[in-house]
């Protein structure tokens, strides 16, 4: 885990010599700092997929892919909304249930609730893994849950505490914003879906997206360790420090 907040996202999925960056939603210059500093085996990634096209999660993607050589994989509405893309020298379109792969790996995308062109969480398969990511998802739906059953890991978005966001200091339009079905996913809600995922081989838990306004790690804790059933380590993603999450 690279980055996970409002002001920037990037995550590195590494696994036999090979490596992919999941949103680029820091400078060039970042990434490659915080690659190093996770102690990461394999830095150079082969490829970068894009969630969505807000800022902090591509702003960084078009500097980084022309200066790595990698492609950009996307949704063809991410791609359209993604600013400097023309500019990239390889584009690669992957549609919402589409599979692609690179390296080791198999990445799926799938559907997000969310309110940006053609938003996608993804699952990333190899041999004896399966990572599920779905972060900027307002709500969360059957298709969700389906696509992320069976994970051996995840990355989840723990947003806001309710009572926070509600009693904060954001103006009532964005407070409405991020509580709407095409917003973010409130720790209640993250917990609820993690608990219609978690099976007895899910070995860990990241909570993603916090917000650094509305949210503490100790409530998005809080919350995951309520869910029944759910044994396996949780970790918590941060805006400033990158660290190397658990081998699966």
């Amino acid at each position: 885990m690279l980055a996970s907040g409002s002001d920037g996202n990037c995550m590195l999925v590494e696994h036999d010599g090979c490596s992919v960056l999941i949103d680029a939603g820091l400078s060039c210059r970042e990434i490659r700092r915080r690659i190093e500093l996770a102690g990461a085996s394999m830095p150079q990634p082969s490829a970068i997929f894009l969630t969505h096209e807000h800022s902090d999660h591509v702003k960084g993607a078009r500097v980084t892919a022309r200066r790595l050589g990698v492609p950009v994989i996307c949704t063809p509405g991410t791609a359209r909304g993604t600013p400097g893309l023309r500019d990239v020298p390889c584009v690669r379109t992957l549609a919402p249930g589409g599979s692609v792969e690179t390296g080791p790996f198999v990445v799926t995308s799938f559907l997000l609730p969310h309110d940006a062109a053609e938003p996608s969480g993804y699952v990333i398969e190899w041999d004896g893994g399966r990572l599920g990511i779905a972060t900027d998802l307002g709500c969360w739906s059957h298709l969700v849950a389906e696509s992320l059953s069976g994970c051996t890991g995840l990355v989840l978005e723990f947003n806001h505490d309710e009572d926070m966001l509600w009693g904060g200091r954001y103006p009532w339009p964005l407070k409405q914003r991020i509580a709407s079905s095409n917003g973010h996913l409130s720790n209640s809600a993250a917990g609820d879906l993690l608990g219609a995922v978690r099976h007895e081989a899910l070995e860990f838990v990241i909570l993603a997206h916090l917000s650094q306004e509305n949210n503490r790690p100790a409530l998005a804790l809080e919350a995951a360790r309520a869910v029944p059933g759910f044994c396996g380590q949780i970790l918590v993603a941060d805006q400033d420090r990158a660290f190397a999450a658990p081998c699966i």
